[in-house]
Parts: structure tokens; C-alpha cells; sequence
């Protein structure tokens, strides 16, 4: 499904029935990422899954700012009338998530924030490097994006009221001290390492994101051989 926002559309899929839940992938990725997730949440919840503008098969754009994604969401939570939805965001998602949670304080019921980052300096590993030094990654219009955005401080932080999960793998490309201080940053907040995990492995192609999720919100019976 398409909805038109901001100039631009957004695909969207809607699967499940129950409490509504956003999902928000990441950078260069599409709704798909969360395939494995989608399938256990899906009998708790309605998933409404965004492909970000520039992303998948919604619009492409020619530049790309955090605050224009968050304000798509904005826009499409109210184009097809959700409620105080929750949200899961990661990587670029999650970034996504903050600003809303941020700017919107009454909007979200609750906010999954996956591999985020407040600042470009605090991204690591061999990919980051290559992303700030080859021509043809940092010229890429995504990776400007990633290299020069976002800027995200405490004070920011403190203003979110919602009840927040701030989930990283240990091995992420995020630096942990910024994960941390995301967490220390917001009152209401609980702090998730995923032992072992990179930044995108509990995500792609795994259903533990579905199993911190439905575990944070007290929801028993997940099965890890793949039935909920």
C-alpha cells in the first residue's frame, strides 16, 4: 500500500491484529529486514512497516535528512489514524524514533530503539571507515546523511516521558558509551546488550528482536524454534 506524505509516497505493509506497532528499518534497507520479527509479532500486534523515503519502493529523493524521515512517520501515523502507537526503530530507525519521541512527546506509547546513534563520531568498524574515506561510499547521498547527521543531545534525550528500550549488540558499530548514554539520558528507559550480536544480527534474518520486544511486554510462550 501507498500513502502520500510530504511530497512524497510511502509504501507500507500492515499485517497482524492487536495494539498498533510502527517498524523503521535502517539505512539502504527496506521493511523486509524485519521478516522474522514480523512473523511472531504479528499475533500480538497490528506491524505497520514503512519503507522510508528513498528506500524499498516508496519515492526516491535526491538528499536525505533524519528530520524529514521523522516527519514522514508523523505525517503517515496521522494519514491512516493511528492512535499512541508503539515504535521500533533500528539503526537509522531508531535515530527516527528519538526525534519523534522528542518533538512529539504525546504521539508514541512506547519506543524500541535498535543500534542508534546521537552522533556521527560515535559510529566505528572497517565499513564506517571506508564510508568516510572512499569517494564513491561518501559521496553516496544515504551515507552523507549517516556521516554528517544526526546530533542528537542530552537535553533532547531527557524530554522523551515514554517507557524506551535501548537495545544494541555488543560487537555493534555504535559505540557502546553512546548507547549507554542514550540510556542514562532518558528517565524512562531500560538498556538491552544483545551478548555476541553485531549491529544488525539480532535484527536480519533472527526473530530475538521479536523475543525482547514480546519479553519486555511480559508476552510468554516464544518458542525459539520459530512458533509464538
Amino acid at each position: 500500500m501507498f500513502v502520500e506524505v510530504n511530497g512524497v509516497e510511502l509504501y507500507y505493509e500492515r499485517v497482524g491484529s492487536g495494539p498498533d506497532l510502527v517498524m523503521l528499518h535502517g539505512n539502504g534497507e527496506d521493511h523486509t529486514i524485519f521478516e522474522q520479527s514480523v512473523f511472531h509479532l504479528k499475533n500480538h500486534f497490528t506491524v505497520h512497516l514503512l519503507d522510508s523515503r528513498g528506500h524499498g519502493r516508496s519515492s526516491p529523493v535526491s538528499e536525505f535528512h533524519y528530520s524529514d524521515m521523522a516527519d514522514d512517520v508523523v505525517a503517515f501515523m496521522s494519514e491512516v489514524g493511528l492512535e499512541r502507537p508503539m515504535l521500533c526503530g533500528f539503526s537509522d530507525g531508531g535515530i527516527i524514533g528519538l526525534m519523534i519521541a522528542h518533538s512529539h512527546p504525546d504521539l508514541l506509547s512506547r519506543l524500541y530503539v535498535c543500534g542508534a546513534n546521537t552522533d556521527p563520531s560515535t559510529l566505528k568498524g572497517f565499513g564506517m571507515f571506508l564510508c568516510r574515506t572512499l569517494p564513491r561510499y561518501r559521496n553516496d547521498p544515504k551515507v552523507r546523511m549517516m556521516l554528517t547527521e544526526p546530533h542528537i543531545t542530552r537535553e533532547d534525550l531527557s524530554c522523551i516521558t515514554i517507557p524506551v528500550m535501548v537495545i544494541a549488540g555488543s560487537r555493534d558499530a555504535v559505540d557502546g558509551k553512546d548507547t549507554r548514554f542514550i540510556a542514562d539520558s532518558i528517565r524512562d528507559s531500560t538498556l538491552c546488550i544483545v551478548k555476541g550480536a553485531t549491529h544488525s544480527s539480532y535484527v536480519d534474518g533472527s526473530p530475538q528482536l521479536a523475543q525482547l520486544i514480546l519479553s519486555d511486554l511480559g508476552i510468554t510462550g516464544f518458542d525459539h524454534r520459530g512458533r509464538v
